[in-house]
């Protein structure tokens, strides 16, 4: 079964920013449209980012303009990149295929904090 490993979380001041990678141990990484998911204390989870097979990117209107969503398929890697962090973005970051056909992974926190 495929794995999804996040990583690069951390605690940061508002303004500040993060880049997240999710690792997919999987080689058939470059078949599948990605997504980043968040999911704040009492909130459902929501789609942040995501990015097809060929390139196209799209973003929560919540997010568009400060994050970047980006992907090696050489390194099965899913990237996310978060500039001007708000409080609002404290929230555990998933990875997952825009279909959520893989297992979720355990996430990564990210707390923006003054």
């Amino acid at each position: 079964q495929v794995q999804l490993v996040e990583s690069g979380g951390g605690l940061v001041q508002p303004g500040g920013s993060l880049r997240l990678s999710c690792a997919v141990s999987r080689s058939f990484f470059s078949m599948y449209d990605m997504g980043w998911y968040r999911q704040a204390p009492g909130k459902q989870r929501e789609l942040v980012a995501t990015i097809t097979r060929d390139g196209t990117t799209n973003y929560a209107d919540s997010v568009k303009g400060r994050f970047t969503i980006s992907r090696d398929n050489a390194k099965n890697t899913l990237y996310l990149q978060m500039n001007s962090l708000k409080p609002e973005d404290t929230a555990v970051y998933y990875c997952n295929t825009i279909s959520r056909g893989i297992p979720w992974g355990q996430g990564t926190q990210v707390t923006v904090s003054s």
